[in-house]
């Protein structure tokens, strides 16, 4: 199997002019070892984030948020669809995340002074579930409060049209830095093409997030992902979408028509994203599924298990606010 290494998942841009470090066919398995969003940096409580101390924070922006990549799809062309299937995650042994002065909404706060006037970083420890690997395992917060790792890929996409963005605060139609969570084994993320190859890259894994990443930072990690691409030939979206996975439930026909559609968009004010990211989600329901107009509006409006995820909604740099229209495919069956 085709594999990026670590050393080579050192890439902080999306940028149609690099080299291509894979070529694949549709289909065809492959994986990439992410570093984490700090290049390594973190790696006790005793590494704290200060700028000064951080290689590439003396450039702006810094050089964090690595990625892996371009990877070359064979056949992918302009104005096609990347489907990006992550048939695995493997997190390392420990994640870690850092909050101080001037990093995250509470980076400057007055009402609890700690969490501004001084660094702050936790390690949290991973251990092994049941199948000796770290797909089942759990996340130590502290002593007494654990939870499932959950890992999904924070960043990924393809080079973006006519500029280049960095893996830090690049976002768009393309991909970038998003951290949706529904990034995760089994789903299906979809992509617009704008060069040959598609030239698809990834890092940036989280073994846990809540909704919004709130300080800045998530349960940040290493990791081996292993990924399938494949196309759907001249077709249009406006922005990434996800079609996620069932998971099986009593009195369902299928697996298939227990997941979703999750159309996604960031942008600021949050408003703006929540309302174009269900303008999408129509959009896909009245061109793939044969809704109206009329029905695709008042199905949002009135379905009750309609959902609208903030996936992130950090105070930092250029990021906008990223959210997803939320609807289960068995709503939508064509």
């Amino acid at each position: 199997m085709q594999r990026i290494t670590r050393e080579q998942s050192r890439k902080y841009a999306f940028d149609w002019r690099d080299e291509p470090l894979l070529r694949v066919e549709c289909g065809e398995p492959f994986e990439i070892e992410t570093f984490d969003a700090s290049t390594g940096y973190f790696k006790t409580p005793e590494d704290k984030a200060i700028p000064g101390r951080r290689p590439g924070f003396d450039r702006t922006p810094p050089t964090a948020n690595p990625i892996g990549g371009p990877v070359y799809l064979n056949g992918a062309e302009r104005g096609d669809v990347l489907v990006v299937t992550l048939d695995d995650i493997v997190v390392d042994d420990y994640s870690w995340t850092a909050i101080g002065p001037r990093r995250g909404p509470l980076g400057e706060s007055t009402r609890w002074p700690e969490l501004s006037g001084d660094y702050t970083t936790k390690i949290f420890k991973h251990t092994y579930g049941a199948s000796g690997t770290t797909r089942d395992g759990t996340l130590h917060f502290s002593d007494s409060i654990r939870w499932p790792i959950t890992p999904f890929v924070g960043t990924l996409g393809v080079c973006p049209d006519r500029e280049v963005a960095t893996s830090l605060d690049g976002q768009g139609p393309w991909g970038g830095n998003l951290d949706v969570r529904d990034a995760a084994v089994g789903n299906r993320i979809y992509l617009p093409v704008y060069h040959p190859g598609a030239l698809f890259s990834l890092g940036d894994v989280h073994a846990s997030q809540g909704d919004t990443e709130f300080t800045g930072t998530a349960a940040e990690t290493k990791a081996t992902v292993r990924v399938r691409l494949d196309l759907v030939k001249q077709k249009r979206i406006p922005w990434m979408r996800i079609e996620k996975a069932g998971r099986g439930a009593p009195g369902m026909d299928s697996a298939e028509e227990h997941g979703s559609l999750v159309s996604v968009f960031a942008d600021k004010p949050l408003e703006v994203a929540v309302e174009t990211a269900t303008f999408n989600l129509m959009d896909w329901l009245i061109t793939d599924y044969g809704f109206t107009p009329t029905d695709a509006y008042c199905l949002v409006s009135t379905c009750p298990d309609f959902r609208i995820n903030v996936y992130q909604m950090c105070k930092i740099g250029r990021l906008s606010y990223v959210a997803g229209a939320e609807i289960p495919k068995r709503y939508v069956r064509a």
